[in-house]
C-alpha cells in the first residue's frame, strides 16, 4: 500500500520553477477582451503540449470582498472553459481566487488578471521534483494469523479425529518471501508410492490452513526422492502433484499451485547416502514462494 503526500503552494507570494502566464480583464469584467481572448488563444495553439498546475484569479481593490471574491473566481472559471480539453491539466488541478483581501500591485491594471502556472514539455519528466512532491510509502504490514494447535476434523459416520498441528511451520510459511524455500518436515509417503501415510496427513492440513489465510500466497512444490540416482517411477513429481490435487480440491485455485519432481539431482547430502538421517534429508517435499 503506498501513500503519497503532495505539498503544493500556489498562493501569491510563492515560487517554483513553473512558468507563468496571465491575461488581463477590465474593471468588474470577467469575460475577455478580444485582444486578450486572442493572447489566450495564441497561447493555448503554442503550448499544446505543456501541463497546467494551478489558475489562480485576482481582482483589484474596487468594490466588496464578497464581490471580488465572486470576480476573482469567474475570471478562473473564464479561464478554464478556454483551455478545458486543449491543453494537458494535472489530476490534482488547483484553482484559486484572490479578491480584495490579496496583495495589490500600485498598477490596478496588472491586478485584474488570471495567471496560469504550468510546466513546459521539457521538464514534465521532472515534474514531482519541480513542484515539491514528497512521496511517503508505508507498506501495509501483513496481518499476523495465529494458527490453532489442535485441528479437529469431521469423519464420516459422525467421529471427530483431532490433529496436532506445526505452527513453527505455519507462521513461517505465511512470512515467508517470494524466493524463499520452505521444507514439509515429518512428510512421510507409503514406500514406492505417492500416498501420504496416516500420520502426515496433518502435514497437508497445514498447508492448507496457510493457504486459506493467504490469498496472496502462490507456492511451486518440490518434490526430492533420495537413495537412487535415478528417480525410475517418477515419485518426486507424482508426490509434488498429489499434494497440489489435495490443496485444490479443498478448494484451492489451482492458479496458485504448481510443481516439478526433481528425483536426486538436488540431494542435501551426496548419494549414497550414509544413514537414515541423510536418506530422510534428501526424500523430502520443499514448498517454494512464488508470490506472497
Amino acid at each position: 500500500m503506498y501513500k503519497l503526500i503532495f505539498f503544493f503552494c500556489f498562493i501569491s507570494g510563492c515560487s517554483f520553477s513553473q512558468e507563468q502566464f496571465s491575461i488581463y480583464f477590465e474593471t468588474n469584467k470577467f469575460n475577455l477582451k478580444v485582444q486578450e481572448q486572442d493572447k489566450l488563444n495564441q497561447w493555448i495553439k503554442n503550448n499544446a503540449k505543456v501541463k497546467i498546475l494551478a489558475i489562480n484569479g485576482y481582482t483589484d481593490e474596487d468594490g466588496s470582498i464578497g464581490l471580488n471574491d465572486t470576480l476573482s473566481l469567474r475570471r478562473v472559471q473564464t479561464v478554464f472553459k478556454n483551455i478545458s480539453g486543449k491543453v494537458a491539466i494535472r489530476d490534482d488541478f488547483k484553482t484559486r481566487s484572490f479578491g480584495k483581501l490579496h496583495q495589490h500591485d500600485t498598477d490596478k491594471a496588472k491586478n485584474r488578471r488570471a495567471t496560469i502556472f504550468y510546466l513546459l514539455e521539457k521538464d514534465l519528466d521532472k515534474e514531482d521534483e519541480i513542484l515539491g512532491i514528497k512521496q511517503e510509502i508505508i507498506v501495509k504490514e501483513k496481518p499476523k494469523y495465529k494458527y490453532p494447535e489442535i485441528l479437529e476434523l469431521q469423519i464420516p459416520g459422525g467421529r471427530t479425529e483431532k490433529m496436532v498441528l506445526d505452527t513453527v511451520f505455519m507462521s513461517k510459511l505465511s512470512d515467508a518471501k517470494a524466493g524463499d524455500y520452505i521444507v514439509m518436515k515429518n512428510l512421510n509417503f507409503v514406500l514406492n508410492t505417492f500416498a501420504v501415510v496416516k500420520e502426515s496427513v496433518s502435514r497437508l492440513y497445514e498447508l492448507l490452513l496457510v493457504m486459506q489465510q493467504n490469498p496472496d500466497l502462490v507456492i511451486e512444490i518440490h518434490g526430492h526422492i533420495c537413495c537412487n540416482q535415478k528417480d525410475f517411477r517418477d515419485l518426486s513429481t507424482q508426490r509434488a502433484k498429489a499434494i497440489k490435487q489435495f490443496l485444490v480440491g479443498k478448494g484451492i485455485d489451482a492458479s496458485r499451485v504448481s510443481f516439478k519432481g526433481f528425483g536426486s539431482t538436488k540431494p542435501k547430502y551426496p548419494l549414497p547416502e550414509n544413514n537414515e538421517f541423510e536418506a530422510s534429508e534428501n526424500r523430502r517435499v520443499e514448498i517454494f514462494v512464488v508470490k506472497n
